[in-house]
């Protein structure tokens, strides 16, 4: 059993199990930190933005990077967590020869393709006269600025998907719910299991008859709006495959949330806007919440809020739709009936109002102070960069960064200087180290893999050696482009015997509880499942007036020899071939087991756990009459 690492971001990973003759992909993240080493792409020409000096270049991509560790058209399933992991999936599908199957929930893949039609729509939406490619060439690429001169393999990055590129990829998907077990192959079972960390996200249990896989991406313990994490279907595992952990350690979920709540309101009393960059799904559900309980009580309620994406009101109706998987109070509501998300009042309310882009309808009804929801997190393209370019003069103004993906001060840097207030609050729920150490000894797997970034502290924070995960035995950790073989090998297979062969077994009790029987069969494999058959009978040759031999009348499984159980107690052996007239016996001790001379007859006996052997010279009645008297000590069956 070996895994393959194709991602070097810990949350958000792409490996590749082989087990039981089935390659499997696990997740396909995309890491899109990479366009942070490029300029914003503006909806309406920035002379500011377009005469940077020697800031990076500007370009309409999103990265992947391609990988020679494996063929990828050799997988035969993809399985994903969450909508977060499958936004590099059309990369695989449609550019590697990729035939087989992706599994995943309903609300993961409806969600994904939101957030695919979102980045498709923000790259494509902004036409570029010109693409730059030169850059690429290695002697170009070395006289750039850091960090893109030392980016490793630039020529595999590609180009945004397209929305044909998605469909295509979606298409391939097969809808699974939680508990659902799915056989692969005959070989394999994988099962979906709730991690409680968005809409539809999953932990996976991949197992054979006698092997388990717990595989655990982007899990939550917090009560927040998805369905809460399955932790007792993890136990018992052989191997755990550990990945997406928060990547905010040091934060507080709650605190982050009432540290935003204040400095939303606090900006907006003062007369200024609050930019908030984020996905169209996740964690804006949970803050349109807050708000929701919150701006009554701090005196918001006249405050309008904007939702701007391509996709908001699909991503808004979708949130209530999904009523299964939810947490069980927001399921409770839906049977009441009522919304089981707060924000659908809001928008009835028109406290809270949504729109495709900043164009059209918003243009008209757009009132300042606001609070204004969009994307992209990564500030490099989407409507956010228009409002970073229009609020950004302004110290009134506030950007309050809640995405973790990424690092908020490179988000900024090529809209420096900024006069606008910048907030850092990022809400991760998922799995924090010491939630993490709680779960792996509640469940105790017999190996856990994760990624070698778990393994240590932060390198900012190196004497924080409680940031890592522990457990014993240690885990194994991996990283990019590495093969990892896992610490299991499998020792039995399940076999199946057929009923008649099965009546034809005489079983012999060769100790307490435990009975065996010789079996002559056919062992037919098919698809992964193995049956013991009876073995066909021989064609009778025809009737002769010839006699025949007495051992053709035998069938050939009787002329098997008789398999022999049991131990050889040497002291009284020794005593028995004393009675039968064998003198001068001798024994010693081997690293195997015993060695028993008998001198006169020059002969030695060794006598070893699995197996007796005889060596005397040709003299076959007395090799024929210590076997009869070894054969005493032993059970025939």
């Amino acid at each position: 059993m070996k895994l393959y690492s194709l991602s070097g971001h810990p949350t958000l990973p792409c490996n590749v199990l082989k087990f039981k003759s089935t390659t499997i992909m696990l997740d396909c993240g995309l890491d899109m930190t990479s366009t942070l080493n490029f300029l914003p792409l503006p909806l309406v020409q920035s002379p500011r933005l377009s005469n940077l000096p020697g800031w990076a270049l500007k370009d309409g991509n999103t990265f992947l990077d391609k990988t020679e560790l494996i063929d990828l058209s050799t997988v035969d399933v993809i399985l994903i967590s969450n909508y977060h992991c499958m936004m590099a999936l059309p990369y695989i599908t449609e550019h590697t020869g990729f035939t087989g199957t992706v599994y995943a929930t309903e609300p993961t893949v409806q969600i994904g393709r939101l957030l695919m039609e979102e980045l498709v729509n923000f790259i494509e939406r902004v036409p570029k006269a010109q693409s730059a490619s030169l850059w690429k060439n290695k002697e170009v690429q070395r006289l750039l600025p850091a960090p893109l001169k030392d980016a490793v393999e630039v020529s595999t990055w590609r180009r945004c998907y397209t929305m044909q590129e998605v469909n295509s990829a979606l298409s391939k998907i097969q809808l699974v719910g939680y508990s659902q077990k799915i056989e692969l192959f005959g070989a394999v079972q994988v099962t979906p299991l709730s991690s409680g960390y968005a809409l539809g996200s999953s932990n996976w249990i991949i197992q054979s008859h006698y092997e388990k896989v717990s595989y655990v991406s982007g899990s939550s313990l917090l009560t927040t709006h998805p369905q809460p994490m399955d932790q007792t279907s993890l136990k018992n595992s052989d191997v755990l495959i550990l990945t997406g952990l928060t990547q905010i350690p040091t934060a507080n979920p709650d605190g982050m949330v009432g540290e935003f709540c204040s400095n939303l309101a606090l900006t907006v009393r003062n007369g200024g806007n609050v930019l908030i960059p984020c996905y169209p799904s996740g964690v804006i559900y949970d803050l349109l919440e807050c708000l929701y309980q919150y701006i009554d009580s701090a005196g918001l309620s006249n405050v309008p809020f904007y939702f701007i994406s391509p996709v908001a009101n699909s991503s808004l109706e979708f949130a209530q739709i999904f009523a299964e998987w939810l947490c069980h109070n927001k399921q409770t509501k839906v049977y009441l009936p009522e919304p089981p998300f707060p924000h659908a009042e809001l928008i009835q309310t028109n406290k809270l109002k949504h729109y495709p882009s900043i164009h059209g309808d918003f243009s008209n009804e757009f009132k300042q102070p606001c609070v204004v929801f969009t994307g992209h997190p990564s500030l490099r393209f989407g409507d956010v960069v228009h409002f970073m370019e229009l609020w950004g003069k302004s110290s009134l103004n506030t950007v309050i960064f809640t995405e973790p993906d990424f690092s908020y001060l490179d988000a900024l840097a090529p809209y420096q200087p900024l006069a606008m207030k910048c907030i850092y609050c990022p809400i991760d729920t998922r799995l924090n180290f010491i939630q993490v150490s709680k779960l792996l000894k509640e469940v105790q797997p017999l190996h856990v893999v994760c990624p070698e970034q778990y393994t240590q502290p932060p390198p900012a924070q190196a004497h924080r050696m409680d940031l890592v995960i522990d457990c014993q035995p240690p885990a194994m950790s991996y990283r990019r482009a590495e093969v990892l073989a896992l610490p299991f090998k499998r020792r039995y297979e399940k076999i199946e015997i057929m009923p008649e062969l099965a009546d034809s077994l005489v079983p012999l009790e060769i100790k307490p509880g435990i009975s065996l029987a010789t079996v002559s069969a056919v062992l037919h494999t098919k698809d992964n499942k193995h049956v013991l058959q009876s073995p066909p009978r021989p064609i009778q040759p025809p009737a002769s007036k010839k006699r025949k031999r007495v051992s053709d009348d035998i069938p050939d499984c009787k002329l098997l020899k008789p398999l022999l159980s049991g131990s050889i107690p040497v002291d009284q052996f020794v005593q028995t071939l004393e009675k039968h007239g064998f003198s001068d016996v001798k024994v010693e001790d081997t690293a195997k087991g015993h060695i028993v001379l008998l001198q006169e007859a020059e002969t030695l006996i060794q006598i070893e756990e699995d197996s007796t052997h005889i060596i005397c010279d040709n003299d076959e009645m007395l090799r024929v009459r210590l076997r009869d008297l070894v054969l005493k000590f032993l059970q025939k069956f």
